[in-house]
């Protein structure tokens, strides 16, 4: 088994992520360093990170978290703030989230220790749309709606189509619903900026057919096997 996959189905990271740590010298084979990003892990190899021996986790958890402000999405931060780890702690398995929401960002995020289905939706090549509600200040007009759907350069990327619909006018702010497939850092928020108009509250409320639903802010609940296999089959 390449090496990547075998941290993958220990439930450490995705396989991207395993090729930057065994870049990066965190993984050892044998005691030794292994820095070869195609090493086939053999029966017998110990195979150690951080530390510790580790081996593929057979029993394979998904779920749903609904993130809060203020709570970022990674494992571990150097600045000590929250994590998205800091709420599903009584899993009983050692989670990663798939994907990303920013700091200031609420709603749903997959998190699982399945690195080949984190691979898999995070990949570009599979256009799985992501659906947001923003809150924009002033007014969206049907111009700049369609403008953000065609696509904008943020910044030496220009966006592919995505669907734009304005929700509601208010007094001075607009609620809007956009999906995109693409992941660029704050992309959403980028977007908005380009045709005039600062997100001020910014939620995902869906990932493809999955829905965030009623689940609780701060909350979590496992997927449903016909959800699992939807995934899979994205």
């Amino acid at each position: 088994m390449r090496l990547n996959k075998y941290i993958a189905q220990a439930g450490l990271a995705s396989r991207r992520k395993a090729d930057e740590l065994i870049a990066n010298g965190r993984v050892k084979i044998n005691d030794k360093i292994m820095k070869e990003l195609g090493y086939d892990v053999k029966e017998g190899d110990k195979v150690e990170m951080g530390g510790s021996v580790i081996k593929p986790d057979k029993k394979l958890v998904y779920i749903m978290l609904n993130k809060p402000l203020g709570y970022v999405t990674t494992v571990a931060d150097d600045k000590e703030r929250l994590t998205v780890i800091d709420l599903v702690q009584d899993v009983g398995e050692r989670l990663f989230p798939i994907g990303r929401l920013d700091y200031n960002t609420s709603g749903m995020l997959l998190m699982t220790n399945d690195g080949d289905m984190a691979y898999t939706l995070t990949h570009p090549k599979h256009m799985i749309y992501k659906t947001y509600r923003a809150r924009v200040a002033g007014v969206l007009s049907s111009e700049k709606a369609s403008k953000l759907a065609r696509g904008v350069d943020i910044g030496g990327f220009v966006t592919s189509k995505s669907i734009v619909n304005i929700e509601k006018n208010l007094e001075r702010s607009t609620i809007v619903e956009i999906q995109i497939y693409e992941g660029k850092n704050r992309q959403i928020r980028k977007m908005f900026a380009v045709v005039g108009n600062k997100v001020m509250e910014l939620q995902r409320t869906a990932i493809g057919d999955l829905k965030i639903g009623h689940l609780k802010e701060g909350h979590y609940r496992k997927l449903t096997p016909k959800e699992i296999e939807y995934l899979k089959n994205s």
